[in-house]
């Protein structure tokens, strides 16, 4: 162990820092050592652009649940207990969540999802247990002292990823620490150690003991790393994305070398990582081409996939619900799917009325709609780049121009139920949702006509009905 020198302290993490040491002085007065873990140490020693300000804190201590709850409750602002049989405490404190956990070793048996919890005094026995070497440092407080038992420096260093025991027990005692190998790939730019690669080519079926939530969860991390490529490549190349989305290496079709294509999987990560960080455009830029293996048709004008967005976004909300996402989130995703290919349809320039039926069927997802589709383009046709662009260009400034005009946000229209029930003297029913419909398609047609002409065409339109 050897003491850290307050300069090899990022500055942006001092305030964290304090902040730990205080609470250690807490459990140092009871006689109990407290040691940070996880993250914050890892970031300790690595250049990210992650702000501290929303980091929680990880400790582990030589302390019981009991008593670590009984230390957290006068100086916390609030104590939350859900996980102490499991050895867990949690706290936040100005602020920041944190949580505490006794030393322990956790064990799951072949056939469960739940660990087996057993305490310890020992902090390098809980360190054995954690993930990687780079995640299996502790700083002892509150003297800042680095315990690094596994060499997690040096695998920072020489940019490794290597398990504290044999990948074997790692894998075995949480198997979704083989999922969780490509996140570190790809966010620490890491070269997975050949017993990791081979330890997963004989356990990867484990995974169907982890819980659908938690490997959605750690596809969600991996995605909104910055330069997530590295890891798809590696759940693709270890047979671990077949254990949970095996729409991702279905992707690598066969090429032709007479019907010439690009290689869908290959596309489909090049844009991933070209969309931005955010969790539902990556999951969109995933899915987007996942019916095209069930659409491949070979032709005289070459290989087709037609349809295959409306049989991606269905095969999207499949797996999407297999991995337990909230329903927002599904029909969210896979309405981008659906529409990817919207603006390619578009060719003579964009109406008014193209315009706003765009806007209505992204339901409030243009954005992230039409950076999808500016990145679905890998081209190296710089030509054909620099065309589809000022195309988006234009589209997005029609956008802007009409929503001055229009409301095309809150697209409805001119007039609700009760002036439709009120003006045509009907009853609830059948026809004022026709009504409704009728009124809709006039507004994406048309635009805003004003409440009077509204009701003109209205009356129009039902007279109309009425005589057919």
């Amino acid at each position: 162990m050897a003491q850290l020198p307050p300069k090899l302290v990022p500055v942006r993490l001092r305030p964290l820092l304090d902040q730990a040491m205080e609470l250690a002085e807490l459990f140092e007065a009871r006689n109990h050592r407290l040691y940070l873990v996880g993250g914050a140490v890892r970031d300790l020693f690595v250049d990210v652009d992650a702000s501290p300000d929303g980091m929680d804190l990880d400790f582990t201590t030589d302390a019981l649940p009991d008593e670590t709850e009984d230390i957290l409750r006068p100086w916390a602002d609030s104590v939350w207990d859900q996980g102490k049989r499991f050895g867990t405490v949690g706290a936040i404190h100005s602020g920041r969540r944190m949580e505490i956990t006794t030393h322990r070793a956790e064990v799951y048996p072949s056939d469960t999802r739940k660990p087996d919890v057993r305490y310890s005094t020992d902090v390098e026995e809980d360190l054995a247990r954690r993930d990687f070497t780079v995640n299996a440092m502790a700083l002892s407080l509150p003297t800042p002292t680095l315990v690094d038992p596994f060499g997690g420096m040096a695998d920072l260093a020489a940019k490794r990823l290597r398990t504290p025991l044999g990948p074997e027990v790692s894998f075995s005692e949480d198997p979704l620490r083989m999922m969780r190998a490509a996140r570190f790939l790809s966010r620490y730019d890491l070269t997975p150690d050949p017993s990791i690669l081979q330890a997963i080519a004989t356990m990867r079926e484990r995974l169907a003991i982890v819980s659908a939530e938690r490997i959605r969860d750690e596809l969600d991390k991996l995605l909104v790393a910055p330069s997530p490529e590295a890891g798809l490549w590696f759940l693709v190349n270890t047979g671990l994305a077949s254990q949970f989305l095996p729409e991702l290496p279905a992707l690598e079709l066969e090429q032709d070398p007479i019907h010439r294509h690009k290689d869908v999987l290959a596309h489909t990560i090049a844009v991933v990582g070209k969309t931005r960080p955010e969790r539902l455009v990556r999951l969109a830029a995933l899915f987007h081409d996942v019916g095209k293996p069930k659409t491949r048709a070979f032709g005289p004008g070459g290989v087709t996939f037609h349809h295959h967005d409306v049989v991606g976004a269905r095969m999207t909300r499949e797996r999407m619900r297999a991995l337990r996402y909230p329903e927002q989130d599904i029909e969210a995703v896979s309405r981008l799917v659906e529409l990817h290919l919207r603006f390619h349809t578009y060719r003579l320039g964009w109406t008014d009325r193209a315009v706003r039926r765009y806007v209505r069927d992204a339901a409030g997802d243009v954005e992230r709609l039409n950076e999808l589709t500016r990145c679905d383009s890998t081209t190296r046709n710089q030509a054909k780049a620099a065309a589809l662009s000022r195309r988006l260009d234009e589209l997005e400034a029609r956008i802007l121009e009409l929503s001055e005009r229009e409301s095309l946000d809150a697209m409805r229209p001119e007039l609700d139920g009760n002036q439709v029930m009120g003006i045509l003297g009907i009853a609830p029913g059948p026809t004022v949702g026709a009504a409704l419909g009728f009124l809709m398609e006039l507004r994406l047609d048309e635009g805003l006509l004003g409440e009077e002409e509204a009701i003109r065409r209205l009356q129009l339109w039902h007279e109309e009905r009425k005589g057919s």
